[in-house]
């Protein structure tokens, strides 16, 4: 079995060494939800689209979670009987209905990000700083490489 210095040498062993890394990093940052927050990861997502984008159309919102209209739908339709989002017809075209985040779900999300931000600032103050260097060189690049069809 090749060595991991080894495999990390090609693009595919460093494929495998993101994703993996990633992927717990994710589980990890999920274990550290804010207290009571029952909410999906998916449901969160749709939190957080509609701080960074704004109040959106159900299509847009599919898109940009790049999932199916029908299954935003029932994100939404969660969210709003819940009351973290709510529904407004747009200004100028009244077929369209945009999705708006409420009060609760700004301070839900807000809430979330903050508790798992606060877990990750400790786990980086224990790191030397050419490595927290090399990470905030990583991060735009991991960005780009998500936001990539």
């Amino acid at each position: 079995m090749p060595t991991v210095e080894k495999v990390s040498r090609t693009d595919a062993g460093l494929a495998a060494e993101l994703r993996l890394s990633v992927m717990r990093l994710r589980r990890r940052l999920a274990n550290e939800r804010h207290p009571g927050n029952e909410l999906s990861m998916n449901q969160m997502a749709v939190l957080g689209c509609l701080y960074r984008n704004g109040d959106l159309p159900i299509g847009e919102l599919a898109a940009q979670e790049r999932v199916q209209p029908p299954s935003m739908t029932r994100t939404v339709n969660c969210l709003e009987e819940d009351g973290y989002v709510a529904r407004r017809p747009h200004e100028t075209d009244r077929r369209q209905v945009l999705v708006t985040l409420t009060d609760t779900g700004r301070e839900t999300l807000l809430a979330d990000r903050a508790r798992r931000d606060a877990w990750l600032a400790r786990q980086l103050r224990d790191l030397a700083p050419e490595e927290r260097a090399v990470l905030r060189q990583a991060a735009p690049i991991l960005d780009r490489l998500a936001q990539r069809d």
